[in-house]
């Protein structure tokens, strides 16, 4: 039986459209999960949109709608951008779903069982921006005197009854369990920060609110709806079958990874896996915080007017050289940067120069010169060289993705493409055509092996475009394959007028 792999982006807040930062988020989870697939893992993927809370709320009466009316709409959105760019999720979760309530209120039920919940008021400040309650000690000071949270976001003082959860009582046990899974919270640098906090002192959080009623309601409190994060965090075990599917839960809960963004680990690392300890359920492998994309080094904003839509950058370049340039240039966990002119670059380098060009020139010469099919010819050491640093280059993308190293993964694969361009320089099949028949047949067989094996390892990150090209390639069995004359897979990509 395969052994079973459960990956989540984190569900996407849909008071307005997607922007780049949710793509990417998608794109690395979704070569995660085909990677997974593509090794025998029985992968199931989630993610999907965040629908409660106060900010949807407010966006939807700027927009004299209900709150449902633009999460129907919004999540569409969402939705769209994940298929169009090819994001191969197995369940799409909508936390207005009838289901996930009924596991929203059965966690609930479960934390309160533990007496880990308690009525009493709350007053303090709240980012409405950021669904999150702070600290005086984490607040800075703005202009006009306003308030800032840690993230720069403007805080309101608010005092209202609240149910409290014990949060308190989990500090403990949270840094036991951080010391005993030092691989839980990743890269090392979030790992850093949220020790930093816990050590630092847990008070008790406040999860429930009576200011308004989009939300989950409150098992036995009708005047209170759960705070956004309780019922946003609990979709993750929602989609593996919690409460009503214990079969399903027990094959793919606890999660392998939770992906990300570094803004919201604390959620993840630190109140996610208390509420699980509450309730006596397993806690998920890993939270990866990875980082923020940066539009020409500037973090976007609308009020810069510098957001992009990833959809015109599908578009205008191809989704799988959006895909490629993603994964490629930002350093999985950090930070990256991005322009229209680099994502041009980077695929006409790699792809159109480098590994489209390749095969286009190895196709295009069998299709002409030998009908289309290659017979045995004679092997030379050369060969054998080439093909084990093809499998090597394959073997280190392959540990690479495994450690979530992703961009690392693809320079490696990319000295496989590299070695085969100096090796057909090197061997000019195009010369033996007239001197040495039998060593260019060789020489041919060999690079439709390493194109093939560098194909297949490049899928998980470019879908379309590698699968087309392992369409027109035959499998090193099939000895009644003819090749047709190619069609270039890799188009050379010109800079276009976009938003960016």
């Amino acid at each position: 039986m395969a052994d079973p792999f459960y990956i989540s982006t984190a569900i996407h807040y849909p008071n307005g459209r997607p922007h780049i930062g949710h793509a990417y988020e998608m794109i690395a989870a979704d070569a995660i999960a085909r990677f997974q697939r593509q090794h025998g893992r029985d992968v199931f993927f989630q993610t999907g949109t965040d629908e409660h809370g106060l900010k949807m709320v407010q966006t939807a009466r700027a927009r004299d709608m209900e709150p449902r009316e633009l999460a129907d709409e919004m999540s569409i959105y969402f939705r769209e951008m994940a298929d169009v760019l090819d994001i191969s999720y197995d369940r799409f979760i909508r936390t207005s779903e009838p289901g996930h309530y009924a596991a929203s209120q059965a966690i609930w039920q479960a934390m309160a069982d533990a007496g880990d919940l308690y009525l009493d008021r709350y007053e303090g400040w709240y980012s409405v921006r950021d669904e999150a309650f702070y600290e005086e000690k984490e607040l800075t000071d703005g202009e006009g005197g306003v308030k800032l949270s840690p993230q720069g976001t403007p805080v309101e003082w608010t005092a209202e009854e609240t149910w409290f959860f014990k949060l308190s009582k989990y500090q403990q046990p949270l840094l036991d369990f951080y010391a005993a899974n030092p691989d839980f919270i990743r890269p090392e640098s979030r790992r850093n920060e949220i020790l930093r906090f816990v050590e630092g002192g847990l008070i008790d959080l406040s999860v429930s609110r009576t200011s308004f009623d989009w939300g989950v309601p409150v098992p036995g409190s009708p005047d209170h709806v759960m705070y956004v994060w309780v019922d946003a965090l609990t979709n993750y075990i929602t989609g593996a079958g919690y409460p009503d599917d214990p079969e399903r839960f027990a094959k793919f809960w606890p999660a392998d990874i939770h992906l990300i963004g570094k803004d919201i680990v604390r959620f993840h690392a630190v109140y996610w896996p208390a509420f699980l300890m509450s309730a006596n359920l397993p806690l998920p492998k890993q939270v990866f915080g990875h980082g923020f994309l940066l539009n020409r080094g500037e973090k976007m904003s609308k009020s810069v007017g510098n957001v992009v839509d990833p959809m015109q950058l599908a578009e205008l370049y191809g989704k799988d050289a959006l895909r490629y340039f993603l994964l490629r240039d930002v350093s999985f966990g950090h930070d990256g940067t991005f322009s229209d002119e680099a994502i041009v670059t980077r695929a006409n380098a790699d792809l159109s120069n480098s590994f489209g060009n390749l095969a286009q020139r190895v196709l295009a010469f069998i299709a002409k010169n030998c009908e289309g099919h290659v017979p045995e010819g004679r092997a030379e050491e050369a060969d054998a060289v080439l093909l084990a640093e093809v499998d090597v280059a394959c073997a280190a993308f392959r540990t690479a993705f495994d450690d979530l190293a992703l961009s690392q993964g693809i320079e490696a694969w990319m000295t496989g493409v590299f070695a085969c361009n100096q090796y057909i320089d090197g061997q000019a099949p195009w010369a033996l055509r007239k001197t040495d028949a039998e060593r260019m047949n060789a020489v041919l067989r060999t690079l439709l092996r390493a194109i093939r094996r560098l194909a297949t390892t490049i899928l998980p990150v470019i879908p379309t475009s590698a699968g087309k090209l392992l369409l027109e390639l035959p499998s090193e069995a099939d000895e009644d394959f003819r090749i047709a004359p190619p069609t270039p897979i890799f188009p050379r990509l010109e800079l276009q007028a976009s938003d960016a």
